[in-house]
């Protein structure tokens, strides 16, 4: 887990690395390369509650594989789809991938969301799957670190969950506005950039070349160079995700 050491009582963003059980939408991106973006969730009925989700993928066939795997599960309800539609544009969050529009009913107990409310991290973003992991954007006011530990341990415990703090932006560092930033790139954008970041590729001098990060991340070095120019674009100047995105 990041460390917190840190960080004073001021308000600070998380992005929180969490699993817990009996949750469909781990169950159903585990070890495969299709990924899940949930947006909201309202009501359905007493007993259950209806999800909007982004279900992405490669090609057509691993995203229709993805949403038979969501029909099968044993922890969805109904799952119908939507013809997607100008409004379910997500802001290059799956930008160069194939999607498709659903909405899940599912049980409310299996997911951990009440949990994190009412221990006061408010989400603040879509809430990325994939491989069998969510990754939750979140918000807490007055960031006090012994707090934010024992409130993690709280949700832990309550929900057999194993909950990771992969980043944290202070208020009193960080500006609003780079969070957002990072949320506007593509899921594959944000994959080479965290995979270049860990190995030094932003640092002085460079501790790995591009090739070699290319063959890390399993794809050509030309490809690499345009991810992270897409994404180093989208950091430094956020006028330019608009026309990025269509490229």
């Amino acid at each position: 887990m990041e460390s917190l050491d840190k960080q004073g009582a001021k308000s600070a963003r998380l992005t929180l690395e969490i699993w817990h059980p009996n949750c469909w939408t781990l169950e159903v991106t585990e070890n495969v390369e299709t990924g899940l973006i949930a947006h909201t969730v309202s009501n359905a009925t007493g007993e259950t509650v209806k999800g909007h989700f982004t279900a992405y993928g490669e090609s057509a066939a691993a995203v229709d594989s993805l949403v038979d795997a969501t029909r099968r599960s044993s922890l969805t309800t109904s799952v119908a789809e939507m013809h997607r539609r100008y409004e379910f544009e997500h802001h290059g969050l799956t930008s160069g991938y194939t999607t498709r529009e659903l909405f899940v009913e599912y049980d409310p107990r299996n997911t951990i969301s009440v949990g994190l409310v009412s221990h006061g991290f408010i989400q603040d973003a879509p809430v990325r799957v994939r491989q069998g992991l969510e990754y939750w954007s979140v918000f807490v006011k007055n960031a006090n670190r012994d707090d934010l530990h024992r409130q993690l341990d709280m949700i832990r415990e309550e929900y057999d969950a194993e909950i990771s703090v992969t980043k944290i932006y202070s208020h009193e560092t960080r500006t609003d506005d780079v969070p957002r930033r990072i949320d506007a790139l593509s899921e594959r954008q944000r994959e080479i950039f965290e995979l270049a970041c860990e190995h030094g590729y932003y640092n002085w001098p460079r501790e790995v070349t591009t090739r070699e990060l290319a063959d890390v991340a399993g794809i050509a070095k030309t490809t690499m160079l345009e991810h992270l120019r897409k994404a180093e674009a989208k950091l430094l100047n956020p006028d330019t995700i608009e026309s990025l995105d269509s490229l």
